[in-house]
């Protein structure tokens, strides 16, 4: 069995064939924004999740004007294909293309297995910093089919449906807040929302190049924790980026019509007061 929606997903060989491409933006999109310095793919611009993509003031995303704004900068079009890579299999780089999905642009893929694929090939990185001419680009109205919010989340829970945390187990069973070698901060509380099951992320994905597991190997993952194409799936981790990479997998690899991302996470529920938890 193949990916429901393989055309969301690209080779490093696709991408290095489509470097020159005007037709073509390529975004790096890291954990650690000091990569995209040490070297990048020729013709690749940077967009970092926090200080490129969330609002200055809020926690919440730009603006629809300023994504506009941030597209037009780095030379995209309406029409431009827009293929993100980053470190961390891609945790990042799925964030980014979840939130150019959330203001409507739907030409988007991912590099398959990221920047680790892409330096174990010995393919080229370079410091160049591209400049492109600033274009007239058109976001749409932000698509909240994608996105769970925290009212949405209790709901869910209460329903018994569908909510996966993509956590590291020991997040999930409350014994850290934060992942293993990572300051334990950011939440009050530990544990997970009431009724998640434990599906942690890097269970997709081929730990030696970071590509993204079988169809089969995916689909009794998932399946196998009761998480089924036929409802409405949230999936969550600490803020978003972790549960990106599983939303993107259940969506276009697997082909799931509804799946929500829920980036408040456990940084805002582990806040909430009088929010349920379980350990």
């Amino acid at each position: 069995m193949s990916y429901v929606h393989p055309e969301y997903l690209v080779d490093t060989e696709w991408v290095a064939s489509h470097v020159e491409d005007p037709n073509v933006r390529i975004i790096e999109s890291d954990e650690d924004p000091l990569l995209y310095a040490i070297g990048h793919i020729p013709g690749a611009v940077q967009v970092d999740w926090f200080s490129t993509l969330q609002h200055p003031l809020r926690r919440d995303f730009l603006t629809k004007e300023q994504f506009e704004k941030v597209a037009s900068e780095i030379g995209i079009t309406n029409d431009t294909t827009v293929v993100f890579y980053g470190d961390k299999s891609n945790w990042f780089a799925c964030y980014a293309l979840w939130l150019f999905q959330y203001y409507g642009h739907n030409n988007v893929k991912i590099m398959n297995g990221g920047r680790l694929k892409w330096e174990k090939e010995s393919r080229p990185l370079v410091k160049e910093v591209p400049s492109y001419k600033k274009t007239a680009y058109s976001a749409k109205e932000a698509d909240k089919s994608i996105r769970a919010f925290r009212d949405q989340v209790l709901q869910q829970s209460n329903a018994k449906k569908p909510l996966v945390d993509v956590r590291s187990p020991k997040e999930y069973s409350g014994e850290l807040l934060h992942m293993p070698n990572y300051p334990q901060e950011g939440a009050t509380r530990g544990g997970h929302i009431p009724g998640a099951v434990s599906i942690p992320w890097a269970t997709a994905v081929n730990e030696a190049d970071s590509t993204f597991k079988s169809a089969d190997e995916l689909r009794a993952i998932y399946e196998g924790k009761g998480i089924k194409s036929d409802g409405e799936v949230i999936a969550y981790c600490r803020i978003g980026e972790r549960s990106s990479l599983t939303w993107f997998v259940l969506k276009y690899l697997l082909g799931y019509p509804n799946v929500k991302n829920y980036d408040g996470s456990w940084t805002e529920w582990g806040n909430l007061v009088d929010a349920p938890i379980e350990k």
